[in-house]
């Protein structure tokens, strides 16, 4: 007969007192006092959405630091003979495709809660196709464009900006194909699914990235 092993909550905070009060959504990323060891699907959700604000304070200061040069630069931002960001029917195809993966990934991982593991096969499938798609099309669009790295400001800040959130698709783009794979392993899933959470988690935080990136870059 095994062991049962007992948590013992050391934290400094009590999150139990006031986890109650919040929303069902959110009491998942938060960590819950004590409990067995095999239930650490909270107190992990907690871990990977802490690290999801590091990422997103640096995506914060690459935002202001172009909202600044954009600000301080505004007579000279386009160097002689370049045309700039131009919000393009293929632009807004691929944002739409990438902010629809979201509502693709979500019931990918609400049909893995409830056992349905080909239904969250083929949604699993269907994001990480949606997510190879847009970066197809970042890449084409990049090669269409009449500036580059080095031109100036606008050079600069774009390529930063929209290749640190490629970086990032790409990065989910992997761990989706890992939890896919991980899918055909016999009673993989049986025991949790916190890959397969943090993977969905991250995908959401890409979109919302995505959504003041595009906000900034074509719409300014």
């Amino acid at each position: 007969m095994t062991r049962r092993i007992i948590h013992i909550d050391e934290s400094p905070i009590r999150f139990e007192r006031w986890r109650r009060y919040l929303p069902s959504w959110l009491q998942r990323f938060l960590p819950s006092g004590g409990g067995n060891v095999e239930d650490h699907h909270g107190k992990g959700m907690f871990g990977f959405s802490v690290f999801l604000l590091s990422e997103s304070l640096v995506f914060v200061s690459f935002i202001f630091t172009y909202v600044a040069l954009r600000l301080t630069h505004s007579k000279n931002w386009l160097p002689p003979g370049v045309s700039g960001v131009e919000l393009s029917n293929f632009v807004i195809i691929n944002t739409v495709v990438l902010l629809s993966s979201s509502f693709v990934i979500q019931p990918a991982e609400n049909a893995l809660k409830d056992g349905r593991l080909n239904r969250f096969r083929w949604l699993w499938l269907m994001a990480i196709a949606m997510g190879s798609y847009f970066l197809i099309g970042q890449l084409i669009e990049w090669s269409k464009l009449d500036f580059g790295l080095t031109t100036g400001l606008l050079g600069a800040t774009f390529f930063l900006l929209t290749g640190f959130h490629s970086l990032h698709v790409l990065a989910g783009v992997i761990l989706q194909i890992i939890m896919l794979m991980r899918s055909f392993i016999r009673g993989n899933y049986n025991k949790g699914h916190f890959g397969v959470s943090a993977a969905t988690l991250f995908w959401h935080f890409v979109d919302i990235v995505w959504v003041f990136l595009f906000s900034l870059l074509y719409l300014w």
